[in-house]
């Protein structure tokens, strides 16, 4: 089955999501500015990367190697586009994580924001043993309601993700990475202007690597 990840315009996904009535885009690269600040790490794998929001705050003084990784082709090649600054720091990589997380390489740090959604705990799980970072960051959005996607005129850019969605709880996530022995560290919340929030939750692996 073709990914509905794939059906989705970068276009229509940016519009949406920095649209009045969602402003996660704005939100997101906020959340990315604390995200790739916190940790001693030298190399970021940021998963579901879409466009690239948020990698203007990569410190090239601070990280050796970004891998961006989504598994539209054609976001990737936008990311290489507007972030060619980085020149050889950026790595992207085509990859669908639920069927091929073993050709991920290893990365001190972890982004996840708004993927686990689309993936699920186990499959999650399977890519943090595969890349084996230090520390992990993950956004997830709470909802109010049945409906995980925000009202916009680009609302119905989305219905394919219906097939793939994975409500995901912050209890549940700590259950799942404390199985594969990453301790939970904090979580801060960023309210959203529809009632709805996202959440990051940062972990920390309880083995020397």
């Amino acid at each position: 089955m073709n990914n509905p990840w794939n059906s989705i315009y970068l276009s229509d996904y940016e519009n949406h999501m920095s649209s009045d009535t969602v402003m996660q885009l704005q939100v997101l690269n906020d959340m990315m500015k604390v995200q790739l600040n916190s940790y001693p790490a030298t190399s970021v794998m940021v998963l579901g990367v879409a466009g690239g929001n948020g990698l203007e705050h990569i410190d090239t003084d601070k990280y050796s190697a970004v891998y961006g990784v989504d598994i539209n082709q054609e976001y990737l090649q936008e990311v290489e586009k507007r972030y060619s600054n980085l020149g050889n720091i950026l790595k992207c990589l085509c990859i669908d994580l639920s069927a091929e997380s073993s050709a991920l390489p290893n990365a001190d740090f972890v982004v996840a924001n708004l993927l686990i959604e689309y993936i699920g705990y186990e499959c999650f799980q399977s890519v943090i043993k595969q890349v084996k970072p230090k520390y992990i960051s993950c956004g997830i959005q709470i909802n109010t309601g049945e409906e995980f996607v925000s009202e916009s005129p680009y609302l119905h850019s989305f219905d394919g993700l219906n097939s793939i969605h994975h409500q995901i709880e912050l209890t549940e996530l700590k259950n799942h990475m404390d199985c594969i022995g990453y301790r939970y560290l904090s979580a801060d919340e960023y309210p959203l202007p529809n009632g709805k929030k996202l959440v990051k939750a940062d972990f920390e692996s309880e083995f020397t690597l």
